[in-house]
């Protein structure tokens, strides 16, 4: 209990003095965004819809011209944002296209995705992202509202998978191949190099990004445990006692009664497993782990608090998003576990809101 104690002591520090390097952060935005697009890629998994929809915007204005008219969030009418007249660099300066543009930003928080999964792409089923916008696009194009359509999404593109969705799009929707455009990661790349004032006028800045967490440290804690969790299975029937109530905890986080019950009746038994596993001095190298996770879970948590009505949904968007990013932590045989962990993250009041209990 002395270690758990000096590691949440520790956290606290910590995090205090992360949180007050936030609004240094927030003073290196540009320089950091000029760093980032000269040596490495984005993470455009994990920008919002609305920060991915500004970089296509202002990217095509790039491309098109700066009269692009980027749309409001809502239903897009299938249509994020239009530009009329004549492109001037696309296709090409020599040869561009002049008329009505459609363009379309398409975002998702799944890591390393590709055009041509069939939740995106996927000719013998509706149920899919482009399936969906088929109607609207035949819409527009009736309506002569479209002569030229462009789509971005942050997932790869191969030259196979290309050819196909635009030759299936243009058969579909009656615009001509030579007036669609698919743009993945790797096109988007090139041009954040070449137009490197765009990524500072997105206001790419992790700070500002939605409540995603890197995902690493938790699959490697998750593995380890899941393989050395038979040594610990003597001590699963006596659970740690609580820093604070339970209940105290619940309701200053606002998790619901019929949430918490259920938490407690699945996971209680495994915090005692998890704990002694952390514990053991050949586990050092997990603890850090466990310990850097934390600390980015509960900063991601307190910079996006209030975009959640109950901490109910805070869990299971975490869950959400650790299942559909990582392989590892969405097997079977892991997936229990996973929420084993970031239940004991909880009850061990390691993220959310807590108060001592002397006070």
């Amino acid at each position: 209990m002395v270690r758990q104690k000096n590691m949440r002591t520790k956290n606290k520090s910590l995090a205090a003095g992360m949180i007050r390097d936030i609004f240094f952060a927030k003073n290196m935005a540009s320089r950091w965004c000029e760093r980032k697009a000269a040596s490495m890629k984005y993470a455009y998994e994990d920008l919002s819809d609305a920060q991915f929809e500004k970089l296509v915007g202002l990217l095509c204005q790039e491309l098109l011209g700066a009269s692009v008219q980027v749309f409001s969030d809502g239903v897009d009418g299938g249509r994020d944002a239009k530009f009329v007249g004549t492109a001037e660099l696309h296709p090409s300066k020599a040869d561009p296209w002049v008329g009505t543009t459609i363009i379309q930003a398409k975002h998702t928080n799944g890591y390393n995705r590709l055009f041509s999964e069939g939740d995106f792409y996927n000719p013998e089923a509706k149920a899919s992202v482009l399936g969906d916008e088929l109607p609207r696009i035949k819409k527009l194009k009736a309506a002569g509202q479209l002569d030229h359509y462009m789509l971005f999404a942050n997932r790869r593109l191969a030259g196979n998978a290309e050819s196909e969705i635009r030759a299936y799009l243009s058969s579909e929707c009656g615009i001509p191949e030579s007036s669609i455009y698919l743009c993945g990661v790797e096109q988007l790349e090139l041009w954040m190099k070449r137009f490197s004032e765009v990524p500072r006028m997105a206001d790419l800045d992790p700070v500002d990004g939605p409540l995603i967490v890197s995902l690493d440290d938790l699959a490697e804690v998750v593995m380890a445990l899941a393989q050395q969790g038979p040594l610990v299975k003597q001590v699963i029937d006596h659970p740690p006692t609580e820093r604070v109530s339970y209940d105290r905890k619940n309701t200053l986080n606002n998790m619901t009664e019929a949430y918490a019950k259920e938490q407690r009746q699945r996971f209680l038994k495994d915090t005692t497993q998890i704990q002694v596993f952390l514990a053991a001095p050949e586990n050092a190298d997990v603890l850090r782990q466990y310990e850097s996770v934390v600390e980015e879970f509960q900063l991601k948590i307190i910079a996006h608090r209030k975009d959640y009505q109950t901490f109910d949904r805070v869990m299971e968007y975490l869950i959400d998003q650790l299942y559909g990013r990582d392989a590892t932590l969405r097997q079977h045989k892991h997936k229990r576990l996973t929420r084993a962990v970031l239940f004991y993250m909880y009850w061990n009041c390691d993220i959310g809101e807590v108060e001592d209990a002397a006070s």
